[in-house]
């Protein structure tokens, strides 16, 4: 029973058929920089223009700057150990092929079945930050969107007075309304009912990987190359008004480290470490580029530039950003839904404001595109194994894309999207990810102990020490998490497994290569 469930791929077949050319398989068009720009994509949008803030107010304060550090630096472990195998196997299914190969076919389905949490819930998560910015950049040019049809379904709102905005309903904002001498039951009030705008920005990213990969990236190129412009931006503004004014500076930063309330995330170390787990959704999308190795044009040597490539400029940029908004802004009032706006008023660049929009509306846009892009990948190849329908696997007869799992992925995406609201769903998509990253991990270390002669176009440095590190520091920020989060995972991970069992296990294509 135990060699049926963890059968294992050939690397050798899977590396030859990497390279088979014909009509069913993905057309090779992507180049070490598009590769790059699809990791910077996948990996500056939420995380740097919403969660560093509230990450920042509720968790850490200043040293919000060295959660960005232990995030990244799992993500490092993790970035090699995905180059390893990502030049060995330069194959579509990312993790879910690097476990196949390595530890067997129930663990593939494994990740393959979690891969969904990172790579749909993720591209839903970011579509409703996507229609918060959105929303606010219609509302500067008076053109209102009604809050019922931007908000997810059940969600409480209340419009602030003297102003257009409509914000959610939370015990600190009744509170801070308060001491103020606002009764909240005097507000104007709406209950949300179905996001509409995350779900069309859904569905027009959908209609574009539809159309393929060539037009995808230059549309990917573009959004990029704005939105890390913006960031630039920021950086220099804000240093700008920081060498002007020290002194403010030191203050914000004073205590760098605030301490512990009592309570486990709540400030001191623990909340660095719980901070970690969270803004690791701001990283998520690393990993992406793996899903497009089918797609390179040279996968063993341009697939590890892309992957590394990508989560260095990428960590730089959340350092330098995390730093200089602590700096300038004191951290409880972070904690809102455009952190990196409230830094630009603060240096009296206000005419900024509007373009920290547009680089917020196309970051978000390009992560959406490369989630997106990734799931119906990783469904493509489940169903060349057998482990799910044959349909997942078809391609466009034109567009040579998984059509058929585009449409699908960005449906089921749509109504996530709108149904559901960001806290929801980025705990689930971080703990989802952080298991994907311990298993490849753990399926480096592993190949190197069962077959260490085998050619590596790209090495893993120092093994086994970065694999357990990798695992080591994922581990601890998935313990990091709320317990609520956990519950939903090993959920989610029943239900896969019920699938495997009654589908996958039957219609497994090394099963019957095996005669298992």
């Amino acid at each position: 029973m135990a060699n049926q469930l963890f059968a294992r791929k050939s690397i050798d077949k899977l590396s030859a058929d990497a390279f088979s050319e014909g009509a069913h398989n993905l057309k090779r068009t992507l180049g070490p920089i598009n590769l790059v720009a699809l990791g910077v994509g996948a990996i500056i949008g939420t995380g740097i223009f919403v969660l560093t803030g509230s990450a920042a107010a509720q968790y850490t304060g200043p040293a919000i700057v060295l959660a960005f550090i232990l995030a990244g630096l799992g993500c490092a472990f993790a970035g090699l150990c995905y180059a390893e195998f990502a030049s060995m196997i330069p194959i579509a299914g990312s993790a879910y092929t690097y476990g196949y190969a390595t530890l067997g076919e129930f663990v593939a389905w494994i990740i393959g079945w979690d891969l969904i949490l990172e790579y749909l819930f993720g591209a839903a998560t970011v579509a409703v930050g996507w229609s918060g910015y959105v929303v606010s950049f219609l509302r500067d040019l008076n053109v209102n969107i009604p809050p019922e049809w931007s908000n997810a379904s059940g969600v409480e709102l209340i419009q602030l007075p003297g102003t257009s905005s409509w914000v959610r309903v939370t015990e600190q904002l009744s509170s801070s309304l308060a001491a103020d001498g606002i009764d909240i039951a005097t507000l104007p009030h709406a209950i949300g009912i179905f996001n509409v705008v995350a779900a069309v920005a859904i569905a027009l990213v959908t209609i574009l990987l539809v159309r393929g990969m060539s037009e995808s990236a230059r549309f990917n190129n573009i959004a990029v190359i704005i939105k890390v412009g913006v960031v630039i931006l920021f950086i220099l503004a804000g240093a700008n008004y920081l060498f002007g004014h020290p002194a403010e500076a030191a203050e914000n930063w004073t205590p760098f480290l605030p301490e512990n309330k009592g309570g486990f995330g709540e400030y001191g170390w623990s909340g660095v470490i719980r901070a970690a787990g969270v803004i690791f959704f701001a990283y998520i999308g690393f990993d992406a580029v793996s899903t497009t190795a089918q797609e390179a044009k040279n996968p063993q040597k341009d697939m590890p530039i892309g992957i590394l490539g990508s989560l260095i400029i990428c960590t730089i940029l959340y350092i330098l950003v995390s730093g200089i908004l602590t700096a300038m802004v004191h951290y409880s009032q972070l904690n809102v839904a455009e952190p990196i706006a409230v830094g630009i008023e603060k240096t009296g660049y206000t005419f900024l404001r509007d373009l920290i929009k547009i680089g917020a509306i196309a970051g978000l846009s390009s992560v959406m595109l490369v989630m997106l892009m990734s799931q119906p990948r990783i469904f493509y190849t489940m169903a060349n194994d057998g482990l799910l329908p044959p349909i997942f696997g078809r391609l466009h007869p034109k567009f040579r894309t998984p059509h058929v799992s585009t449409i699908l992925t960005g449906s089921i995406c749509a109504v996530v999207a709108g149904a559901f609201s960001v806290d929801e769903l980025g705990h689930l998509v971080s703990i989802g990810t952080l298991l994907a990253f311990v298993i490849v991990c753990a399926g480096v270390w592993y190949l190197r102990v069962k077959e260490p002669n085998r050619p590596r176009p790209f090495k893993t440095p120092l093994v086994p020490l970065v694999p357990i590190l990798g695992i080591l520091v994922c581990v601890g920020m998935m313990a990091g998490l709320p317990a609520e989060t956990w519950y939903r995972l090993l959920g989610w991970m029943a239900i896969g497994i019920l699938i495997y069992f009654l589908y996958g296990k039957k219609h497994s294509v090394i099963r019957k290569e095996n005669n298992l």
